[in-house]
């Protein structure tokens, strides 16, 4: 069935405050795809980033990633998986690019991201999604005194791209992501620097012209997804 956006658009994005107990936490949806991205604080980071006197010489910010039962049609067993370690590790790496780390010692920050319903996309949404609910966490340390100065760099978010019959395709739903002959996610910063991209030829194998058309794709929706952060963050 072919899809009623053109093949640059993004589907519908929104990140809204979603209420909660941790200092950062918002929902976000890619068209049909909803994840709800909560950043928690904690005073202490791992024991590697301890200098020999047991002072933090840095900050430090991971993430976590699940699939809740209901997210698919049919039932996602809760309990971690590889597939959700891998992008739990994507997400926590393309976060880290955003925030100076030197800049927060002693305070550690965890980006849960809980897919609600999956339809394609959930890690990139996650990626673009937490990175609000971080800003948020990161507003919430300063205001208590535990980071003295803003460590934060600059936006990060992500997006796949993909050859669907020959053609380069934005943000994969579901229905586009199972026909992909090549797919790729993405992560970028506001700079315009790639932070992650995984490609895959899932039916065959892809040139270098069709890699360089898929990033410029790619490059152009993260540059509206960070606006659409942007004015999330106001």
């Amino acid at each position: 069935m072919p899809t009623k956006r053109r093949t640059n658009q993004l589907r519908p994005v929104k990140i809204q405050r979603y209420p909660g107990g941790a200092p950062g936490s918002v929902m976000i949806s890619a068209g049909n795809t909803r994840v709800l991205c909560t950043a928690s604080i904690a005073k202490d980071v791992p024991k590697w980033l301890l200098d020999d006197d047991g002072q933090p010489k840095r900050g430090w910010v991971t993430a976590e990633y699940a699939m809740l039962p209901g997210s698919t049609p049919d039932r996602k067993r809760r309990g971690p998986d590889s597939r959700g370690t891998e992008i739990q590790r994507l997400i926590a790496r393309s976060l880290r690019a955003g925030v100076d780390l030197d800049k927060m010692p002693g305070v550690m920050i965890t980006c849960d991201c809980d897919v609600v319903v999956a339809d394609g996309g959930t890690r990139t949404a996650s990626v673009t999604g937490a990175y609000v609910a971080l800003t948020q966490a990161i507003a919430h340390a300063r205001k208590k005194g535990l980071i003295a100065k803003n460590p934060i760099r600059g936006p990060v978010a992500a997006v796949s791209v993909g050859l669907i019959d020959g053609q380069a395709h934005l943000d994969l739903d579901y229905r586009l992501d199972v026909r992909a002959e090549v797919d790729l996610n993405v992560a970028m910063d506001h700079r315009g620097h790639f932070i992650e991209v995984q490609g895959t030829g899932e039916q065959r194998s892809f040139s270098r012209d069709e890699l360089d058309n898929l990033l410029d794709l790619a490059a152009s929706g993260i540059r509206k997804l960070i606006r659409i952060q942007r004015q999330a963050i106001k």
